[in-house]
């Protein structure tokens, strides 16, 4: 395989950043003889939990288990029992979908607003009967959904809301950082995440004491006390050296966004492309993307630089010719996935357009502002056909 000029993410360069602090927590690791619920979780946790501005953090093995099991710890605590219908975007990744559906719980898809890519309060609040029980408000890209507007509406209906987080670290909106929104959290730090481990994991964050208890049990087997379970649980643990491995991370999480936002800022003003539609910015005056600055990005930390396009096949392959890699996050809709052929017929004409036209540029704290330039010329000098 030839290596890009331009690497979609070059995880690799990321972490050389940190390489002596990284093998140092991980020596600290190996050297301790205590490599599951230890010292590194217990500081990552408390970490976390500040850096969110929130009460507590559970750590888990996956962002996956993060959200299946917030929503299984509500089924334990009564809050919610099969058959209740969930509201969840119908443009996320299928991880958000998956989680309500080994739940025995009922997905409902909604329709995002197509500029933000995000949940439309409008659109949730029409899709809410007598049997709605929860929310899951996905970030999707990096961008905090409406969460005063959700959060309004959750409150009328009795609803919970369950932030999905995954690409979210960091994000702010009105003082508030995503994870402390919702009546809890689900992370993820896969290693391509903004906070990304060496490998899986993830987190619950809530200001919760029940529902905290109730997930550290249930994913430890069930158990609250060795050898004695509660529920029937699964094996579902931040291990201590990815948790060492994060905590190093976390203390630079801040800076990387920071070079995040300011590449944002030069595709913004620098992609002019009549070919080419950038997404909206929520906190953003107007749409003219040359009066952003970085005051107006707080509540978007830009895990992906997401641009629309009616002519992605022609532009990616344009951009590959100049060792210009790109993603497409995500081809193919929930509904439209061999997993869920009970909805195949179904149609959401905004999410089919979204995942028919999205393109993700690279986005990366290790890029240079040659390299960004590079890929603000390759858009703009783009023909479509």
């Amino acid at each position: 395989m030839v290596k890009k000029l331009i690497p979609f993410l070059d995880l690799k360069s990321i972490n050389a950043q940190y390489r002596n602090e990284l093998a140092e927590a991980a020596a600290r690791v190996i050297d301790s003889g205590w490599y599951i619920h230890g010292q590194e979780c217990t500081a990552f946790e408390q970490e976390f939990a500040q850096y969110c501005g929130t009460k507590h953090c559970i750590g888990v093995a996956n962002g996956l288990d993060a959200l299946t099991l917030t929503l299984l710890a509500w089924k334990e605590l009564g809050k919610l029992k099969e058959d209740d219908e969930v509201i969840v975007p119908s443009n996320t990744y299928i991880a958000s979908i998956l989680a309500i559906s080994k739940n025995r719980l009922v997905p409902v898809l909604v329709e995002p607003d197509p500029q933000s890519f995000n949940l439309c309060p409008n659109n949730v609040r029409k899709a809410i009967t007598a049997k709605t029980k929860a929310i899951i408000a996905v970030h999707l890209y990096g961008q905090l959904a409406p969460m005063p507007e959700l959060m309004a509406i959750a409150k009328e209906y009795n609803l919970l809301v369950l932030e999905d987080s995954a690409q979210a670290h960091g994000s702010e909106l009105n003082g508030k950082k995503a994870g402390n929104w919702g009546h809890a959290s689900g992370f993820s730090f896969y290693p391509g995440k903004n906070l990304g481990a060496l490998g899986d994991a993830g987190a619950v964050t809530t200001n919760d004491d029940e529902l905290t208890q109730t997930i550290r049990a249930l994913g430890n087997y069930g158990s609250h006390k060795k050898y004695e379970n509660l529920y029937t649980g699964v094996n579902s643990r931040l291990d201590e050296m990815q948790a060492a491995l994060l905590r190093v991370k976390l203390k630079y999480l801040d800076a990387e966004i920071a070079r995040r936002r300011e590449i944002a800022l030069a595709y913004f003003a620098g992609i002019t492309n009549p070919a080419i539609q950038l997404s909206r910015i929520t906190q953003a005056p107007s749409t003219q993307y040359s009066q952003l600055n970085i005051n107006h990005l707080a509540s978007h930390v830009f895990h992906l630089f997401v641009i629309k396009t009616a002519h992605r096949e022609q532009l990616q392959a344009h951009l590959d010719a100049q060792s210009i890699s790109t993603m497409i996050h995500y081809p193919i809709p929930p509904h439209k996935q061999q997993a869920y052929k009970e909805w195949n017929a179904q149609t959401y004409p905004v999410s089919e357009a979204l995942h028919q036209n999205v393109l993700s540029l690279p986005i990366s704290p290790v890029m240079t502002d040659e390299q960004v330039n590079t890929v603000i010329q390759a858009v703009n000098t783009f023909p479509p056909n």
